[in-house]
């Protein structure tokens, strides 16, 4: 397996900033000797919040643990190659269909495991609604049980729905509007009710239960073969293909690195105040969908990459939302020490550069 050169600096760069800021806060929870139990391991913001710790041993010998919850160990042996023979990993099996087992004592849940893919939304629309309430609160149980000292819920800027187009930017009180009897809402409205269901398990359980809202967030580990818009452009680079657009692209959003989120989650983890939500998102990086692509075909000039614009008859089942403008406004985590590093055309650089070097032969 080809070592990913853009994602191993980006994973030395988080754990340095872990050890080096966060860790050393006075009002950051302790870490030193804990156990972190991490959902969606195997995933890319997952597998990189469980690699950034590992290697926060290396940086300051915190003795830390990472119980990585998989449903498939041989996947998990592939992500997690370099690592295998790192003590401080281990492996949990299991699925958020059942009732969690872990053989030992955990102190902070990083719950990641979730759906990702759009057309999944509508074609499993029931699957999708089950996974996120059922599955969260199964783990919800789990740390209950365990009197875990922290947990974060990773959500998505869908809860917002459709903002007001008058609205300049989201903050974690604001909201839009969803249409329940919208089967494409089952991702949104999910994410909507577990983020209640956490507020609820802290007001009448005392889990310590925080929300991270992530913008759209991608970096160095994106698969190949990834479906999402932003893997798209990237290929269209990497092939010398023109950017197929199947809207006119003018939604707006604010995204964000992997690397920063991984920071980002960790901070509202260790910092956040209990019962919380905070946007996660580099707000330098709104822009449309169309203005996305017009920066990434201009990255190599020489490639003659053009933007286009088809309109597919069969447009909803593709899953796509409606049109919105919603830039995510990120103060309430920045007031916790976090900011963001990477600008939207250094994460496209990068980006591409990782998955040019996974590109298969």
């Amino acid at each position: 397996m080809k070592t990913d050169r853009i994602l191993q600096e980006d994973l030395n760069a988080a754990a340095e900033g872990l050890c080096g800021t966060l860790f050393q806060d006075p009002d950051c929870l302790p870490v030193a000797g804990k156990t972190f139990f991490v959902t969606g391991a195997t995933g890319l913001i997952g597998s990189q919040i469980c690699k950034s710790l590992l290697l926060c041993n290396q940086v300051a010998d915190l003795d830390l643990t990472v119980c990585a919850f998989v449903r498939n160990p041989e996947k998990a042996k592939v992500v997690f190659a370099d690592f295998l023979e790192d003590a401080h990993l281990q492996f949990v099996q299991g699925d958020l269909d059942s009732p969690i087992v872990c053989n030992q004592p955990v102190d902070y849940v990083i719950h990641g495991a979730s759906p990702t893919g759009s057309r999944y939304f509508v074609e499993h629309p029931v699957e999708t609604i089950h996974a996120a309430v059922d599955g969260t609160d199964r783990l919800l149980k789990f740390a209950a049980d365990q009197k875990v000292s922290g947990f974060v819920y990773l959500s998505s800027l869908e809860v917002y729905g459709v903002p007001d187009r008058s609205t300049e930017t989201m903050t974690e009180t604001d909201f839009g509007k969803i249409d329940p009897m919208s089967v494409r809402s089952s991702y949104s409205e999910g994410k909507r009710l577990v983020e209640c269901l956490c507020a609820s398990y802290a007001a009448e359980y005392g889990v310590p239960a925080k929300v991270a809202r992530l913008s759209q967030t991608f970096g160095a580990g994106v698969a190949y073969a990834d479906g999402r818009v932003f893997a798209e452009f990237a290929r269209a680079v990497i092939e010398h293909k023109d950017i197929v657009l199947h809207t006119a692209g003018n939604t707006v959003r604010s995204y964000c690195y992997t690397r920063d989120a991984v920071t980002a989650i960790l901070t509202i983890l260790l910092k956040g105040q209990t019962g919380e939500a905070y946007n996660v998102t580099n707000m330098d990086t709104a822009c449309s969908i169309r203005e996305m692509a017009e920066l990434v075909a201009g990255l190599e000039p020489d490639a003659g990459v053009n933007v286009r614009i088809e309109i597919p008859e069969n447009l909803a089942s593709f899953g796509y939302n409606p049109e919105m403008i919603i830039r995510l406004d990120s103060g309430k985590l920045e007031a916790l020490g976090w900011t963001p590093t990477v600008s939207m055309e250094e994460m496209f650089r990068r980006t591409i550069t990782s998955m040019e070097g996974g590109r298969p032969e």
